[in-house]
């Protein structure tokens, strides 16, 4: 499969395992898994046929790693992301002292005054790697990326999950735990 297909079966399933289910006329189950077999006809009889081996390079190949197997392999789900309802089941976990978030420049000024909130997602979603957080940014423009004293968080009382992909998630929090590196 070449990129521009992984691609595009990429956001066909973002959109309908983390925004929409229900276009598809699916549910979510606990932890946002969904059965394969059920995913794969759903797609199929909405006019977006994947196979099972597409399936399975999407999540393998994917650049983000959105998407999980469980360890059976008949379940599916994205890994974080979600705007709809669902709970991820994931642990609490303490992070590594600094963590990165990367958005664009038109955004700074209301997160430096208000502070990082999850909007229409489930969490603010943050990364150990600050090239990765630029890439995030650069899609909403000029990329701007903040430092997250997560140490001083966590000891705060913050409470952060650690996606499959190593994602880091935390409801929301102030200004004061942020620096601007760009």
């Amino acid at each position: 499969m070449n990129n521009s297909q992984l691609v595009k079966i990429s956001r066909y399933l973002s959109k309908h395992l983390r925004h929409q289910p229900d276009r598809l006329g699916i549910k979510l189950l606990p932890g946002g898994w969904m059965a394969v077999e059920e995913l794969l006809a759903a797609c199929k009889k909405n006019a977006f046929p994947i196979s099972w081996t597409q399936l399975e390079e999407v999540v393998a190949n994917n650049d983000k790693q959105r998407f999980s197997f469980d360890s059976t392999g008949t379940l599916i789900r994205a890994n974080q992301g979600h705007s709809v309802d669902v709970d991820l089941q994931l642990e609490a976990a303490k992070p590594p002292d600094v963590l990165y978030h990367g958005t664009g420049a038109s955004a700074i000024a209301a997160i430096i005054q208000t502070g990082l909130c999850k909007m229409s997602r489930h969490h603010v979603h943050l990364s150990t790697d600050i090239a990765i957080a630029r890439n995030v940014g650069a899609r909403h423009g000029k990329p701007v990326v903040l430092a997250v004293d997560a140490a001083a968080m966590y000891k705060a009382g913050y409470i952060f999950y650690c996606s499959d992909n190593g994602v880091w998630l935390v409801d929301s929090f102030p200004p004061e735990y942020l620096r601007q590196l760009d």
